[in-house]
């Protein structure tokens, strides 16, 4: 029994897990309609792109890589499908594939120029932020609609996606749900999802190993752009409206989560389940927050100082481990 303690206090999932509750509680106490499960199973509805972005965005980072073009991506997807559902009349579900289609190519292009490049997929994907960010708005601005109104008009069928539930579980849960499972499966129980941690680890060793390093790292982009691409859907739907800015502040919470949930900037590490609960536990926070009365400004402010004091601490507990393990080889040797 003792043991099975420590070892579930070991595990950092866990550890966020009582964080996530301990934060609802407090929350909770400051402000009791907080609590009300309702409330909490809807307002994920604010930050479910988040968590949808997130879940692949981890498997970026294991293979040691990044992307910042995902906001972009967003944007891009939603006036796509806006273009073609409302000016060229293409059923929504159609024009749904077709706009994720585009996100993909997206995917695709940063992919390849990461894993067929030494520049820094940092800079990569800087660029290409600024490229789809300029074919949105250029979309926009041919469809008159670069205003905060976007294109609007939509059915109600469409803004079900959103705003849908089963029962007390609204869709985008749901669906969060059923990708969780699936990018679980493909990075703890597949072959690619190995490939991902040892590409992270070390590309040359994985390419010494027989792994198709390009292939592989140009898959974790493009589920990604896939993903950021839905993500821009259920924003279209969320808002009902598609416009070229939508998720504009969706980088600083995603990469927050997936790093608090245990991946590492530098790549090998990086958990699915850790980083859906790091996802909730920022969102909580930042409605936390704004329930009681603080700006959603100071909230961006508090994820921020999160993701620094996360990426520090991991440095810090890296350099104490190998500063020990060093000191252990040294004693047996002497």
């Amino acid at each position: 029994m003792k043991n099975t303690i420590i070892k579930y206090c070991k595990n950092w999932g866990f550890i966020l897990f009582i964080l996530l509750i301990f934060e609802i509680l407090i929350i909770g106490l400051v402000n009791p309609t907080f609590l009300n499960i309702s409330n909490l199973l809807y307002s994920s509805n604010d930050f479910m792109h988040i968590v949808i972005v997130s879940i692949p965005f981890t498997l970026v980072l294991v293979t040691g890589g990044m992307d910042i073009s995902i906001t972009s991506v967003m944007g891009l997807t939603s006036i796509v499908f806006g273009m073609l559902h409302t000016f060229l009349n293409i059923p929504f579900f159609l024009a749904i594939i077709l706009a994720l289609i585009c996100a993909s190519l997206c995917g695709l292009i940063n992919g390849f120029l990461v894993s067929n490049t030494d520049i820094n997929p940092l800079v990569i994907t800087l660029g290409t932020m600024f490229l789809y960010r300029g074919i949105a708005i250029g979309i926009a601005g041919s469809s008159g609609a670069a205003g905060y109104n976007g294109i609007t008009g939509f059915s109600d069928s469409f803004l079900t996606l959103a705003y849908g539930s089963l029962g007390n579980i609204p869709y985008p849960l749901i669906f969060i749900i059923f990708l969780a499972i699936i990018f679980a499966i493909i990075l703890h129980k597949t072959r690619l999802g190995r490939q991902y941690y040892l590409v992270g680890v070390n590309k040359d060793v994985a390419s010494y190993s027989g792994i198709a390093v390009k292939f592989t790292i140009t898959t974790a982009y493009i589920f990604t752009s896939l993903c950021a691409g839905i993500s821009g859907i259920i924003l279209t739907s969320y808002f009902t409206s598609a416009r070229s800015d939508l998720g504009s502040d969706a980088l600083l919470p995603t990469l927050t989560s997936v790093v608090l949930g245990g991946a590492s900037i530098n790549g090998g590490s990086g958990f699915i389940v850790n980083t859906v609960i790091a996802c909730f536990f920022i969102g909580y926070l930042k409605q936390g927050l704004m329930s009681i009365g603080i700006s959603s400004d100071v909230s961006q402010i508090i994820v921020g100082i999160l993701l620094i004091l996360t990426v520090t601490s991991k440095i810090i507990i890296s350099k104490i481990r190998l500063t020990m393990l060093n000191n252990k080889i040294l004693n047996k040797v002497i």
